[in-house]
């Protein structure tokens, strides 16, 4: 009888995931040997756990990735030049936490996006907060707030994620105003947080696609200095794929 007021009670204060819990005790018949100090543990391993998922799709949903991928999903066995190791490494997060930065080159189709979005995935189940941006429309959107009043609030934005994937950088070259813009976020966010650039272009080409040495220097000196990098080669995966003879 205690049941309903109890549920109630819960729900009320909040603790929808320890109200799940008990409903799953109570409607466990050997739940009913244990002590009160284990039923109190496993309702507070509920709540937790509930509240870590919620946190999890909150992170998910402000990071906005572009492919819905998974560390664990990913597959070593093509011929890209992807070191486990180093990858299986970066999959733990430390390189975010101690705001290092990471680039990812390679052709198009060997799977750049994917593992940029893959290890945001995992920041993101590892509570830390991510943003996720192609390049022309991070361009595009800052270009919009600097007229509606917005630039500053945007800037800050992006300066205050643990990891701001940059994705498809280059080819096409910098105008100056957004080689400024890059200046500025590179700048805001240098031992303040890490940032992931995937892109086509090499990274010794970099220089010439900001196009303005000064601006180049810095933003390079910023991006690069402590940064992880990942050289991917091989044929698109897209296209081999499609090369595939149906099951």
């Amino acid at each position: 009888m205690l049941s309903h007021p109890t549920l109630d009670l819960l729900h009320e204060l909040g603790l929808s995931g320890m109200a799940s819990g008990f409903k799953a005790l109570d409607a466990n018949p050997e739940a009913r040997a244990l002590g009160h100090a284990e039923w109190l543990g496993l309702l507070l391993d509920h709540e937790a756990t509930a509240r870590r998922q919620k946190r999890f799709e909150a992170r998910a949903r402000a990071a906005r990735l572009r492919h819905p991928a998974s560390i664990e999903d990913v597959d070593y066995r093509s011929h890209r030049g992807l070191d486990r190791a180093l990858f299986l490494k970066l999959a733990t997060g430390d390189w975010i936490r101690t705001r290092r930065n990471l680039v990812i080159t390679g052709p198009c189709g060997v799977g750049k996006s994917w593992l940029a979005c893959a290890l945001g995935h995992k920041a993101c189940r590892d509570d830390l907060s991510v943003l996720y941006y192609r390049v022309p429309r991070l361009f595009a959107a800052l270009s919009l707030a600097r007229g509606d009043g917005r630039y500053g609030r945007l800037l800050r934005q992006i300066a205050k994620a643990n990891l701001l994937i940059l994705d498809d950088w280059g080819p096409e070259p910098l105008l100056p105003e957004q080689a400024r813009d890059l200046l500025e976020i590179v700048e805001d966010r240098y031992d303040a947080g890490s940032t992931l650039i995937t892109s086509q272009v090499p990274v010794d080409r970099w220089y010439e696609i900001i196009g303005i040495p000064t601006l180049a220097d810095g933003v390079l000196d910023r991006l690069l200095h402590n940064a992880h990098r990942i050289e991917l080669a091989g044929e698109s995966l897209r296209k081999r794929k499609a090369a595939e003879p149906a099951a």
